[in-house]
């Protein structure tokens, strides 16, 4: 069968064979300035700039990386990142599923040319998410034929069974693991209404598995908060003294508040996988409903994307909401700014957050937040914000009464959120302290 290119445009390249593979694992540092420059591959499995936290991780560790002088090689699966013209992209593409309507499109574009292609299909068409494993497998069989290309590997939560094979060969491994899945599966059982549903949802979490197997030998994990590292703990069964608690940054260069924008009265603004419940947007749904005869103006903007026939769709027609509700996605760091300073608040429902990105990044434009206190979200929001308990509507529509009631609370609140911001929460303090933690692993002891 005849394999259509996957690579972007020189991506074949990135793959020749190094001469040196299967050479120990000896590596020379350069110094400038009298830093140590460290050469660093960074794993993702996908990289998303637009949506979720790992493409934001990705892009903006790996271009503060470089900015102190580092050299950051980002090796990643579909959809690529949108990195810093200082930092080079190793594409490691895979069968991309998602990016076709249906898999066997992707198999008609891209061929099935190795047994790893054959494990992402398979376990694809029986309903589970085998991209973690699967470019491990990629990523681990590219790194150890360069095996002299880099200081170190810094995996973001793949947690697959091919970094047990880098760690054989002694090749220095840090992993960032934001939080451990095990919670949005409690959270996506919890609020199932059938067993078929059930057992989907457990055929999906699958991988779940091998990262309980991976992640207890691992010699470093890195986490974004205290409330994760407690639930890593717990559930992955980590020992505590190889976990370090880094929190995530936010670019408030960007993140910034833009005074030329007028505000839009009674708008909220949330962001959320709209149709996952750990999200715990139908919360914030069901508050709006209470208060729109007490406030006629209130509308909510979704940075989301609900499915046309999924649950959130369902509520808010059962709760009348169509005309208040307005979901945007797909927005780059300028419109989402943009759609920050037109809103009066931001709303964090979600009942667990490992760290709470959409809250720091409000905060960053100087929006009153109300957030729940679900996982790390109240070491974000501290005492910058209003904090509820998770999964409770009537308390997130008391906070959302609190805000629009009282013009000088609101710009108080967002005033100490930026500040609180600026100070513990930056990208610069994150690499920083990320560089300490390869110290541990490239000097032990």
């Amino acid at each position: 069968m005849e394999q259509k290119n996957r690579y972007p445009s020189g991506g074949p390249f990135f793959y020749q064979r190094s001469s040196l593979a299967g050479s120990p694992a000896v590596r020379t540092t350069e110094t400038k300035g009298g830093c140590t420059r460290l050469r660093i591959a960074l794993l993702s499995y996908r990289s998303n700039p637009y949506c979720g936290g790992q493409g934001i991780y990705v892009k903006y560790l790996s271009q503060s990386l470089a900015a102190l002088g580092h050299k950051v090689d980002v090796i990643s699966g579909e959809p690529y990142p949108d990195l810093d013209p200082g930092v080079r992209l190793i594409p490691m593409p895979g069968l991309n599923f998602y990016g076709y309507e249906k898999p066997v499109q992707a198999v008609k574009d891209r061929g099935l040319s190795s047994l790893t292609d054959v494990r992402e299909y398979l376990g694809h068409l029986s309903g589970g998410f085998p991209e973690p494993l699967t470019f491990g497998r990629r990523a681990s069989k590219y790194l150890l034929n360069h095996v002299l290309d880099y200081d170190l590997v810094h995996d973001n939560q793949s947690l697959s069974f091919g970094l047990l094979a880098l760690t054989r060969r002694k090749i220095p491994l840090v992993t960032t693991v934001h939080h451990p899945i095990t919670r949005d599966l409690r959270t996506a059982l919890a609020g199932a209404q059938n067993w078929g549903l059930r057992l989907l949802i457990r055929r999906w979490h699958s991988f779940l598995w091998m990262q309980k197997k991976v992640a207890p030998r691992l010699p470093r994990v890195i986490t974004v908060s205290a409330s994760s590292k407690r639930d890593l703990i717990q559930d992955f069964k980590l020992d505590p003294k190889r976990v370090d608690v880094i929190h995530n940054g936010v670019d408030v260069k960007q993140f910034t508040p833009l005074p030329g924008i007028k505000k839009i009265p009674g708008r909220i603004m949330t962001t959320t996988s709209a149709d996952v419940p750990l999200k715990g947007l139908a919360y914030l749904l069901e508050a709006v409903q209470g208060l729109q005869d007490e406030i006629p103006d209130i509308n909510l903007t979704v940075l989301g994307k609900p499915k046309q026939d999924g649950p959130t769709r369902h509520l808010l027609k059962t709760l009348g909401l169509d005309s208040r509700v307005r979901f945007v996605n797909g927005l780059n760091t300028g419109e989402l700014c943009r759609e920050y300073a037109q809103s009066v608040m931001a709303v964090v429902p979600s009942l667990y957050e490992g760290f709470g990105l959409p809250a720091a990044e409000a905060m960053a434009c100087g929006l009153p937040v109300v957030s729940t206190s679900g996982g790390a979200l109240p070491e974000v929001v501290g005492d910058a914000g209003i904090l509820v308990p998770p999964g409770n509507a009537p308390a997130l529509a008391r906070g959302i009464r609190a805000v629009f009631e009282n013009h000088e609370y609101r710009q108080s609140l967002g005033s100490r959120g930026r500040e609180r911001i600026k100070k513990l929460f930056t990208w610069e303090l994150a690499a920083a302290r990320t560089v300490r933690t390869y110290q541990k692993i490239m000097h032990p002891g």
